[in-house]
């Protein structure tokens, strides 16, 4: 019983009606955030802060850099041989 009941259980964003609501409440927000972005000025150290989209760009290209460097550095450093556990 306890098998079943975990199968048929349905999640919030399970149901596409679900989704669809969290995107129609998430580009709006987003396209104020931009606009407030033009419009609020901001007390930047150096130039490149004011840039439109600075600390989205920033961050993307920081998310993607740590991926890269965790494939591609600290996975050789803890990965183990095929056999290691035999």
């Amino acid at each position: 019983m306890g098998d079943r009941a975990q199968e048929e259980r349905q999640y919030l964003f399970d149901k596409p009606r679900n989704v669809k609501r969290l995107f129609g409440l998430y580009y709006p927000w987003l396209g104020a955030l931009l606009l407030a972005e033009l419009v609020v000025h901001r007390h930047s150290l150096f130039p490149w802060e004011e840039w439109p989209g600075f600390y989205a760009a920033f961050g993307f290209v920081a998310c993607v850099a740590l991926v890269l460097a965790a494939k591609y550095i600290l996975r050789p450093l803890v990965m183990r041989k095929e056999d290691y556990y035999e």
